[in-house]
């Protein structure tokens, strides 16, 4: 029985070796196409100055293990910088079909911790499994950032502007009231600032936007103000106290002023270069408190004084313009949505974070992005700048189709 002859350039090793070339080539170009490097230089910069700092503000703070602060953090953003990489090269635009999925599973897990939840000093935000905590709050950030925008671009169709707004926020009230009566006011509040963010960007008409500040400045009035002066308590007397003591720091300095005040002195001594990190005693002797995570711009101001804090800052706006800039050049409204998003966590927690500890913004228990400790905070932020380079890779690629 006569066998078939095999091309003799399927044999020809230079030929093969051409095609793997051809293909890594390939393979290569579309994942570092349209990268953006600025972006992941500027928070590797901040990465790096988290370790520096915590190496100086957290010696003392376990017994035996002066580096046990560092290495953790070291490990989270290892791991989070291959989330990334795996989130770079995921394609955004299949989140269009997936947002029915997600948006079951952040409910589900949120009121999963509600109900097994590990309770740490009165709230109840994590989930113990054992050789590590999962706080399902803070993936609900990036998590609540895709169902929104996905939902945006469907009812965008629609040309029906009342049914966009009341849509998205009802959507975002739910896991937002789910994570308030954990409870964690802070992480709620990024989940709103989210959601207005996608509200502008998607080009709602101003009359809803006034709107709802205008509700949400009631609220607040009612919250803070005049249920407690009817006997009726919406939020915690500690919590009252923190998001008010800052009008008026010099009331109860020793009291619920107490942090803001420590954090004014420890920037304040910092002066132009710093004390270094023997010299910060609000640090070393432990008068900042929680120095490692809400208040570590303390500890840059004290220890390495306006210059540290201007390097910090400065490499915050350069990330948030390249995100803006990746907002600007993305293909299509989802990208552009979902972009916003991510702009929105950022630029809310620097604004908070930064604010309440020159003493400008209540403390709300939010963290610095990437240079606060926390694994849940530096692996979710990454995760977050994944979906911003997934838009920028994917948006160099051909235009999709417009919408019908």
């Amino acid at each position: 029985m006569p066998t078939a002859e095999i091309p003799a350039q399927t044999l020809d090793p230079t030929g093969v070796a051409a095609g793997v070339k051809r293909f890594r080539a390939d393979l290569t170009g579309a994942a570092v196409r349209g990268f953006d490097w600025p972006l992941l230089g500027a928070a590797m910069g901040l990465v790096a100055c988290s370790l520096i700092v915590l190496h100086g503000a957290t010696q003392d703070d376990v017994p035996g293990s002066p580096n046990f602060y560092v290495m953790r953090q070291a490990i989270f953003a290892v791991v989070g910088f291959g989330l990334m990489g795996l989130v770079t090269r995921f394609d955004y635009t299949r989140l269009r079909d997936m947002r029915t999925a997600i948006y079951t599973f952040l409910i589900g897990s949120i009121v999963l911790v509600l109900i097994l939840g590990s309770a740490a000093r009165g709230s109840r935000r994590w989930i113990d499994v054992g050789f590590v905590q999962i706080q399902p709050s803070e993936l609900g950030k990036v998590l609540i950032i895709a169902v929104l925008a996905a939902f945006i671009v469907e009812r965008l169709r629609d040309r029906n502007a009342t049914r966009l707004t009341m849509g998205v926020l009802g959507l975002a009230a739910l896991p937002a009231l789910l994570i308030f009566l954990q409870p964690d006011l802070g992480t709620a509040l990024v989940y709103g600032a989210i959601t207005m963010t996608l509200l502008f960007v998607a080009g709602v008409p101003w009359q809803h936007i006034t709107a709802i500040v205008a509700a949400v400045a009631v609220l607040g009035t009612l919250v803070l103000w005049a249920a407690p002066a009817a006997g009726f308590e919406v939020l915690k007397p500690y919590q009252v106290d923190r998001l008010t003591a800052f009008l008026h720091p010099n009331d109860d300095p020793s009291g619920q002023g107490y942090q803001q005040a420590q954090a004014q002195i420890a920037i304040g001594s910092g002066q132009r270069t710093g004390r270094g990190t023997e010299l910060a005693t609000q640090t070393q002797l432990n008068f900042l408190p929680e120095h490692h995570t809400d208040f570590v711009f303390a500890v840059v101001g004290e220890t390495y004084g306006f210059a540290g804090a201007a390097l910090v800052l400065t490499l915050y706006a350069l990330l948030l313009w390249r995100a803006l800039r990746i907002m600007a050049s993305a293909r299509d409204q989802l990208g552009a949505l979902i972009a916003a998003g991510v702009v929105a966590i950022f630029m809310f927690q620097v604004f908070v974070n930064v604010g309440m500890n020159i003493g400008i913004m209540p403390i709300t228990g939010v963290t610095l992005p990437l240079l606060s400790y926390g694994g849940a905070s530096m692996l979710v932020t990454f995760i977050a700048l994944g979906m911003l380079q997934s838009v920028a890779v994917h948006s160099h690629g051909p235009r999709p189709p417009a919408n019908p």
